[in-house]
């Protein structure tokens, strides 16, 4: 008999090395974590809303420029909007983030549909025109990124805090 499958005459559970019901041991210790340490609801409807938001045909937008990082700060700015480029094979989507919302272009220039996911809030659609230029007027607050639905291809960016 294999230790890790089922006695196949029996039925029965297969039993560690020490002759303990693993299976029924890490039953116990679930119940025990469950009571003792609860997972929070808020955290539990963040993850369900993160699965939701996966999308398993889309292609991942890889971040190539962040102004946070790669730019030369300018002595004296305030308020300088961020800067990011994300680049998924002959895609790439500039943006600009600042207090005032989201700018950006999809390049090759193309009619495409955004959405600005934030979280478990719901998604913000925007429209981008023929020539790839998209707005929105709300910032994203906290993690975002954007869902880019071009044609028949489906483009997500790297989960970014604003």
């Amino acid at each position: 008999m294999n230790d890790d499958m089922h006695d196949e005459v029996t039925g029965e559970e297969p039993l560690g090395d020490d002759g303990f019901d693993v299976e029924l041991l890490e039953e116990e210790l679930r119940q025990a974590a469950a009571i003792l340490d609860p997972v929070p609801a808020q955290l539990r409807q963040i993850a369900v809303a993160a699965f939701a938001l996966h999308d398993l045909d889309a292609r991942i937008a890889e971040l190539t420029f962040d102004s946070v990082m790669d730019a030369i700060p300018v002595r004296g700015a305030t308020d300088v909007p961020r800067m990011l480029t994300f680049r998924a094979g002959e895609v790439t989507v500039d943006v600009e983030v600042s207090a005032q919302g989201l700018m950006g272009q999809v390049l090759p220039p193309q009619q495409a549909r955004i959405e600005v996911l934030g979280g478990p809030q719901t998604a913000t659609p925007v429209v981008a025109d023929d020539m790839g230029r998209f707005t929105s007027d709300a910032p994203p607050s906290g993690p975002f990124a954007l869902r880019l639905r071009t044609g028949g291809e489906l483009v997500v960016t790297e989960w970014l805090r604003a």
